[in-house]
């Protein structure tokens, strides 16, 4: 479950004007603050804290906090901003947490630190293993379909959990929820306040939610985005998997389905049956026009899925690409799969993943005997995977939901707490926003409505087609408007019903060939279908190119300044180069047959319509920004449509750029972008 740091730490919000730190203490604090060296706006501190809070085990630890003073005066109880995770480091995103929260923060302070075990709250180290799956939940998962014969699982990497454990000895008893929810109770005495809010977003709603249920007292209000129910995760995530349809059949709404496909999660279901005997091979074309093959798993499936949570290009783009999947055309597939898992960058990570390990796997209430060896267990779990119904997970499988969990991570780990007892402990019934993405497949909206039923004067919001971190992510600015009237006692509006953004409009189903293509309106034969696909090969690049712009922020600034390229492959073959003044084609293929070669400038357009199926011709620019030229001997001309693509990136578009934070720095680039791509007639 990953958590609002997940995007954040990749692209920021636009910072909002700050005041210096003010170094005055409450009345009673006893935490002494000094301005941060990195940014004044901030005042950084350390607090020693018990290593067990019962006092039992002798021992201490430092927290790493930040403070951002109240603007105008303190008069509120303070926000304790918590990251995700568990692991995730939350001093890099006091910036975010500021711009987010906005004018709340005129009269309260904002405090955040890094959970015991993470960032500069000594962080947890030791020689990770390498996960069957990264944390919680997967990016693009790679691990393959899980075995009947529980050999292959009782392997090295068991071996380094298990050292990795042993290195963190008996402390690993020491940093689960129960013990974050005390050093929160440590910061607010020694800090003097009587009150706290608490904000969370996925992990640390779990957080919030379990030190209201031990200190209500202390609990002003709660704002909790993208639900964890105090005794979840479920150890198979059946949340998740029970939510696949439903956001699948969103997708589809207002007709959007209706020339890819009449069931999204039908096509679905025969892919994941036909990947059940094993992986499918695509092939996807780099920057240069190099080829490479890319397998294919069902549980690679579902991590595209739930990187869509993250990026609403991926999941525009996931039903057309299963249709042809399962139709047999992997290629859309193998370049969703590709820009799912994305570039390996080193240090990239945002997730300790030792204190992830020794969270996740101390306080889940995994289906065996904590006694029992790691054989044992995971054959006590599969023995209760496999008696749980097929419809718990489908369109998937009792294996895809096995290569999701942590169940096989976790079965070598040599625990050192008691499995947890269940929670039961009411909830205060104090002023709380629960916020939920409608698309949301990590934390679904279910979770949420469970919270939501505990609290009675609870003002729960579901945000269409929102993903997880609703608040921060979503297409609208209903979260966020809530998230101000929930501090303003004004009334909270439910969010409204809407058509979906331009940016998750499904594109087309991928043709396998030209005759696939019905001409073009006004012209027959070949030349009207190979009119048609240039048509559909510029709408290609265009999305190839948006998801290039919003995923490598970096690349995004360095075209503003003249900087280097931004490259990209074509679905069949070819590929693309963008600079600041120009787009080059270099055979560059969507439709089979088809390729388009040639420079686009702001002064000029000369495409070359080449390919074995294709009416061959040259398109040039014409009146009104259309292209003309011949195509097979005939005269034909291509009608330029206002540009949807260059309106997603464009600076009127703001649902088009919802998931990249630091728009005021991408504004410049998003422009010059849309006025290259407006140089292009649209599909």
């Amino acid at each position: 479950m990953r958590p609002i740091a997940q995007k954040l730490a990749i692209a920021l919000l636009a910072a909002v004007a700050l005041s210096g730190a003010v170094l005055a203490l409450p009345a009673g604090a006893q935490i002494a603050y000094t301005p941060c060296k990195e940014d004044n706006n901030f005042a950084c501190a350390h607090l020693n804290v018990a290593l067990d809070p019962t006092g039992a085990t002798p021992g201490t630890l430092t927290l790493a906090l930040q403070r951002h003073r109240a603007t105008i005066e303190s008069t509120g109880a303070p926000v304790i901003a918590l990251a995700g995770g568990p692991g995730q480091e939350a001093l890099p995103l006091a910036s975010s947490f500021v711009a987010l929260l906005g004018p709340i923060l005129a009269t309260r302070d904002l405090i955040v630190f890094d959970q015991r075990g993470t960032g500069e709250s000594q962080r947890l180290q030791c020689p990770p293993p390498k996960p069957p799956k990264p944390p919680r939940p997967p990016k693009g998962s790679k691990g393959s379909r899980p075995s009947s014969h529980l050999a292959p699982i009782l392997h090295k990497p068991g071996e380094a959990i298990v050292r990795c454990a042993d290195e963190i000895g008996p402390a690993r008893a020491f940093y689960t929820t129960p013990d974050s929810v005390a050093d929160i109770e440590a910061i607010r005495r020694a800090g003097g306040y009587e009150k706290l809010v608490l904000y969370g977003t996925s992990y640390g709603t779990k957080v919030a939610e379990q030190y209201a249920q031990d200190h209500p007292e202390h609990v002003e209000a709660l704002v909790l985005d993208s639900v964890v129910p105090p005794n979840g995760p479920d150890p198979f995530d059946r949340p998740t998997f029970a939510a696949v349809p439903r956001v699948l059949r969103q997708l589809c709404a207002y007709r959007e389905c209706a020339h890819i496909t009449p069931e999204p999660v039908a096509d679905l279901a025969r892919l994941v049956r036909r990947l059940g005997n094993g992986p499918v091979v695509g092939r996807t074309i780099d920057g240069r026009g190099h080829s490479h093959p890319v397998r294919i798993s069902a549980g690679d499936l579902v991590g595209i899925l739930l990187e869509g949570d993250f990026n609403a290009l991926l999941r525009a783009e996931f039903v057309p690409a299963v249709r042809a999947a399962a139709q047999g055309d992997p290629a859309a597939l193998a370049r969703l799969l590709e820009r799912a898992e994305g570039p390996e960058e080193e240090g990239s990570s945002d997730i300790d993943y030792p204190l992830y390990l020794a969270t996740s796997c101390e306080e889940q209430a995994f289906p065996w005997s904590r006694s029992a060896t790691p054989t044992a267990r995971l054959a006590q779990a599969l023995a209760q995977l496999n008696a749980l119904p097929a419809s718990a997970f489908a369109p998937f499988t009792q294996r895809s939901a096995l290569a999701f969990s942590d169940v096989r991570t976790c079965s070598f780990w040599p625990f050192a707490t008691p499995a947890p007892p269940t929670d039961d402990a009411p909830l205060p019934n104090v002023p709380t926003l629960i916020v939920s993405g409608a698309a949301d497949l990590r934390t679904p909206t279910s979770g949420a409505q469970e919270v939501a039923a505990q609290i009675p004067d609870a003002h729960l919001l579901a945000v269409p087609y929102g993903g997880h971190s609703a608040i921060d992510n979503e297409p609208t600015a209903c979260g966020r408007d809530a998230l101000r009237a929930l501090f303003a006692n004004a009334p909270i509006e439910p969010c409204k019903a809407m058509a979906p953004p331009a940016i998750i409009k499904l594109p087309p189903l991928p043709p396998r060939s030209l005759a696939q293509v019905p001409p073009s309106r006004g012209y027959g034969g070949r030349p009207g279908r190979t009119l048609h696909a240039v048509a559909l090969t510029i709408g290609d690049f265009g999305r190839d190119l948006l998801w290039r712009v919003l995923e490598q922020l970096r690349s995004l600034i360095l075209l503003t300044q003249r900087s280097p390229s931004l490259r990209g492959g074509g679905l069949r073959g070819g590929s693309y180069q963008v600079s600041s003044s120009a787009i080059v084609f270099h055979d560059y293929s969507y439709v089979p047959g088809v390729t388009l070669s040639g420079r686009v400038t702001a002064k000029r357009i000369d495409l070359r319509v080449g390919g074995a199926a294709a009416a061959r011709g040259v398109l040039r620019s014409g009146p009104h920004r259309s292209l003309i030229g011949t195509l097979g001997g005939r005269r034909v001309r291509l009608a330029r449509r206002p540009s949807a693509t260059a309106a997603i990136v464009g600076s009127d578009a703001g649902s088009g750029l919802y998931f990249v934070r630091n728009r005021a720095a991408a504004r410049a680039g998003a422009r010059r972008l849309a006025a290259i791509l407006a140089w292009l007639p649209d599909i």
